[in-house]
C-alpha cells in the first residue's frame, strides 16, 4: 500500500545512539515523537505525521532523499530533508528503526454490524487482493500484519489512521507518485473512498 521500494544494500548502515540525539536536535522528534509512536496531528483526527518506530531505515531515508528532491512533495520536509547529511540521515533511521514497533491503534469494541463488512472487505483486500480489479494483496509488499518486506515495502502495521488514509488519496490523486514503477498509484487508482477508510482503519489496527 505505502510502497516505495529501495535495495536493502543500499541504505547505509547507521549508528542509532548518535542518531536519537540528531533526530533531537534536527527537530525529527517534534512531529514524530521520541520512541517513534508520534504525537501532535499523528495521533489525533488530522493524522499529519507519520509514525516511525520500527520503520525500515532504506525506507526512511529513501523517503527523506525524495522530499529532498521533489520527487515526494512537502514544503516543511523538503526544507528539513535539504539540511541533514546524508551521513546524520543514516544515523537517524537507524535509531527510528531501533524502537519498538508502532502500536496497534485500539479496535472499538463491538463494532456495529454495518462497520463489519467494510472492515471484512478491507482484510480481503489486504490478504488477497481483488483479481478482477487487478489489483495485488497488500501482503505482497507490506507482509503478514504489516510488518513489511525490508528493501520491498515499509512497516504498515499500526500506523495511524487518518496518516494512512490522507497517503492512500494522495496516491490516488495522483498528488503523491514516489512509488516504484507507480506501483502504489496503479493501486490505489480505482479504490473508492469508503475502501480507503475501511483499508487505513484495518491496518492501523494491526
Amino acid at each position: 500500500m505505502l510502497l516505495a521500494q529501495l535495495p536493502a544494500s543500499a541504505a547505509p548502515r547507521g549508528d542509532p545512539v548518535a542518531g536519537r540525539e540528531k533526530a533531537d536536535s534536527e527537530r525529527c522528534l517534534e512531529c514524530h515523537g521520541g520512541s517513534g509512536e508520534g504525537q501532535g496531528f499523528s495521533v489525533g483526527t488530522d493524522g499529519k505525521f507519520a509514525k516511525l518506530g520500527g520503520q525500515y531505515p532504506e525506507y526512511i531515508i529513501k523517503q527523506i532523499q525524495d522530499f529532498r528532491s521533489g520527487k515526494r512533495k512537502h514544503e516543511f520536509m523538503k526544507m528539513m530533508a535539504t539540511g541533514i547529511s546524508d551521513a546524520d540521515l543514516a544515523d537517524i533511521a537507524a535509531y527510528f528503526a531501533t524502537l519498538p514497533p508502532m502500536p496497534a491503534a485500539a479496535k472499538s469494541a463491538q463494532a456495529p454490524q454495518q462497520a463489519a463488512a467494510p472492515l471484512s472487505h478491507a482484510q480481503q483486500l489486504y490478504a488477497q487482493g481483488d483479481p478482477a480489479r487487478k489489483l495485488p494483496a497488500c501482503t505482497s509488499c507490506h507482509g503478514e500484519g504489516g510488518k513489511g518486506t525490508a528493501g520491498v515495502g515499509p512497516v504498515i502495521g499500526g500506523q495511524g489512521q487518518r496518516y494512512l488514509e490522507q497517503q492512500l488519496h494522495d496516491w490516488r490523486s495522483g498528488s503523491r507518485n514516489n512509488s516504484a514503477g507507480g506501483v502504489m498509484n496503479q493501486f490505489a487508482a480505482p479504490l473508492s473512498d469508503a475502501e480507503i477508510e475501511a483499508l487505513a482503519r484495518y491496518v492501523s489496527e494491526m
